[in-house]
């Protein structure tokens, strides 16, 4: 069995700092993976919040055959496992189908459930089997008080871990999402920490033609408005987003991103002691 990783996966935040779960969509190579865990890593230590490296083994919904999907299962959570060693990190990643959900929890702390499969029953009951930390996102197309329903499926699973919910959006028409930030109130209703996933919202579905496409211009916005509602946050991020093999439209890039942490940490700071504020005022 693994090393664990020291964290508090039912209370991931400090009284300090919401969490943070960033990296590249998808795993594009070994020294890649390592370029971004380790700059990564570093802005988030600087700034003392709690952080989980992710990226994908598989990208099982591209919108086309032809794009990257990734290295693999085998091969990309032998990179995870290593980044999680080298760097002393926890790791997420996707899985999409229930037999990969035992492997993958060998490798990795997070499992996360993609949205478009979010009411998939047998994935969610595989993954919270493993008894690791499940991120379940939100489905484009569903109701935020419907996700109880996935939060159930995944608590009524004995030995089940910790589960986070995570918003990224809702389908407005076609090729584009909309945040309904009344989401956040209902999320926190299944008494999961509640993730922000700031870069999937601002995406454009199809809007490539071949691929999905994105306004990375809003990112900023929209992280800030959400940054007093929410437990911790979900980025995809990229040295060079124009390259990336998947979501680059829609990934923050690395050179920005310390400077929106600054802004998030003093906007979350300011709402979590309003927060407390309220509460001892009751």
């Amino acid at each position: 069995m693994r090393d664990e990783v020291p964290m508090d996966f039912a209370r991931p935040f400090t009284d300090q700092s919401f969490f943070l779960i960033a990296g590249p969509c998808v795993i594009e190579s070994r020294e890649h993976a390592h370029l971004m865990a380790s700059s990564l890593r570093d802005l988030a230590e600087a700034r003392g919040i709690p952080f989980i490296y992710k990226s994908s083994f598989d990208k099982a919904n591209r919108t086309s055959r032809e794009s990257h999907r990734g290295p693999g299962m085998e091969g990309g959570l032998d990179i995870l496992a290593e980044i999680r060693s080298r760097y002393g990190v926890p790791v997420l990643t996707d899985v999409h189908e229930s037999d990969q959900c035992a492997p993958a929890a060998q490798a990795v702390d997070v499992l996360q459930i993609p949205a478009f499969l979010c009411r998939q029953t047998d994935l969610l009951l595989a993954a919270a089997a493993t008894g690791r930390t499940v991120n379940l996102k939100k489905g484009q197309f569903l109701a935020p008080w419907d996700l109880k329903h996935g939060v159930e499926k995944l608590q009524s699973v004995p030995g089940h871990g910790p589960v986070w919910v995570t918003e990224r959006g809702s389908s407005f028409g076609y090729g584009n999402l909309v945040v309904d930030f009344q989401s956040f109130p209902h999320l926190r209703k299944t008494g999961c920490p509640v993730v922000f996933d700031a870069t999937h919202s601002v995406q454009k579905p199809g809007a490539l033609g071949h691929a999905t496409g994105g306004a990375r211009e809003m990112i900023p916005s929209l992280a800030r408005a959400a940054a007093t509602a929410v437990d911790g946050f979900f980025f995809e991020v990229h040295d060079c987003p124009e390259k990336a093999w998947s979501d680059g439209p829609n990934a923050m890039r690395l050179e920005q991103f310390g400077a929106l942490l600054d802004e998030l940490l003093i906007l979350w700071r300011a709402g979590r002691a309003a927060a407390l504020q309220d509460a001892a005022g009751k």
